[in-house]
């Protein structure tokens, strides 16, 4: 199975060696992924009735968040979310949202009470879809912009219950920050 399927479980090691990889490559294939950026959104815009699903535009984002390209990365996301709005394919909206509101806070002039509605939006969706990995990403991501504003017992009292309800993967990735997250808002 793909790792990309469960991001709330840490990468098989299979995947790991490709990100490894891509990380220390990112500085000269910066160019490169820009391109790949530019190409993939002047080709879906001249190809008549061609779609590409939230999932590949969300990964594509994911890619140009990578190496910077926070603006095209947005400008992916919008379109992940103009795509899922228009086919019904739902799974990864969560997700797309929660990467939404990261990556608004890393731009230039970042919008706090946009990334907010995002990470919002995001929890919604995710404990509508009882995805708890997303939900967990979504609060995790909220929990921490709302510790950054100075309401550490908000963000503590979102991020404990969502983190109490896992009772297996504490050795994952994500599991692993919410509880540092958890113990820095104590």
């Amino acid at each position: 199975m793909s790792c990309w399927h469960r991001p709330w479980r840490s990468p098989s090691p299979n995947c790991k060696k490709p990100f490894a990889a891509l990380s220390k490559r990112a500085s000269s294939s910066s160019a490169a992924f820009r391109r790949v950026g530019r190409v993939t959104r002047n080709s879906r815009a001249q190809a008549a009735g061609a779609r590409y699903p939230p999932f590949h535009l969300t990964l594509q984002a994911e890619a140009l968040a990578l190496v910077g390209e926070i603006e095209e990365a947005l400008a992916a996301l919008d379109d992940a979310l103009a795509e899922a709005a228009v086919s019904g394919e739902r799974g990864w909206s969560a997700e797309t949202h929660r990467l939404c509101g990261e990556l608004t806070g890393r731009l230039p002039h970042p919008d706090p009470a946009k990334a907010e509605d995002s990470f919002r939006t995001a929890l919604v969706i995710a404990r509508e879809q009882g995805t708890r990995g997303y939900e967990l990403r979504a609060a995790k991501n909220l929990a921490r912009l709302w510790g950054k504003q100075g309401r550490r017992a908000e963000a503590r009292d979102l991020l404990a219950p969502v983190y109490a309800s896992f009772t297996e993967g504490f050795h994952t990735a994500d599991l692993k920050e919410a509880k540092r997250l958890l113990d820095e808002l104590s």
